[in-house]
C-alpha cells in the first residue's frame, strides 16, 4: 500500500492505504479521530464534514491520494479547548438533541462563518442546507449560528 503523509490539526501524520481510501476512513480506522462520523457515504448529509485548507468538505469522498499538501481540519482540531465561537454557541443555544450530526454542522457552520463576519437568516440557511439532522434541531442550528457571528464579530 501507498503511503502519505497528511497535514491534520497541525500535526503531520504518516498513513498506508490504498490510493482511493476516503479520508473518512483514514480519520476514523487510522487515526482514531472518531468525531468526524459516517452518515450516507454518498456526501449528501454533511456528518463526515471537516476542512481542507479552510473549505468545508464531506470527507466520505475526499480521495487519500489527492491531499498530500492540503491542511485538514477535523472537529478535534477546531479548538483546542472546545472553544471555537461556533462550539461556545452550540452549547450556549443547547443545539444537540442526539448530537450525531453536530460535528458536521459545526464544521460547515465555523468554514461559512470565516468567510462571512455577519451573514442574514438566508444566507445562514443557505449555508447550513444540506447538513441533515434527523432531530429536526434546524431552528436551534440556525439560532447557534447567529450567536457565534455575533460572538466572532
Amino acid at each position: 500500500m501507498p503511503n502519505y503523509t497528511l497535514h491534520i490539526n497541525g500535526k503531520e501524520r504518516k498513513v498506508s492505504a490504498d490510493a482511493d481510501t476516503p479520508l473518512l476512513w483514514i480519520l476514523r480506522d487510522e487515526l482514531n479521530l472518531v468525531g468526524t462520523k459516517f452518515g450516507c457515504g454518498i456526501a449528501q448529509c454533511g456528518a463526515c464534514t471537516v476542512h481542507l485548507d479552510g473549505v468545508a468538505t464531506r470527507s466520505c469522498q475526499m480521495q487519500v491520494s489527492i491531499l498530500d499538501a492540503v491542511k485538514i481540519t477535523t472537529i478535534e482540531g477546531l479548538s483546542n479547548d472546545g472553544k471555537h465561537p461556533v462550539q461556545e454557541a452550540w452549547k450556549e443555544i443547547d443545539v444537540p438533541q442526539c448530537g450525531y450530526c453536530q460535528a458536521g454542522q459545526i464544521m460547515t457552520a465555523s468554514a461559512f462563518l470565516a468567510e462571512n463576519k455577519n451573514p442574514s437568516e438566508e444566507e445562514i440557511r443557505e449555508a447550513m442546507n444540506g447538513n441533515i439532522c434527523r432531530c429536526a434541531s434546524y431552528n436551534r442550528i440556525e439560532k447557534a449560528v447567529k450567536v457565534a457571528a455575533n460572538k466572532m464579530s
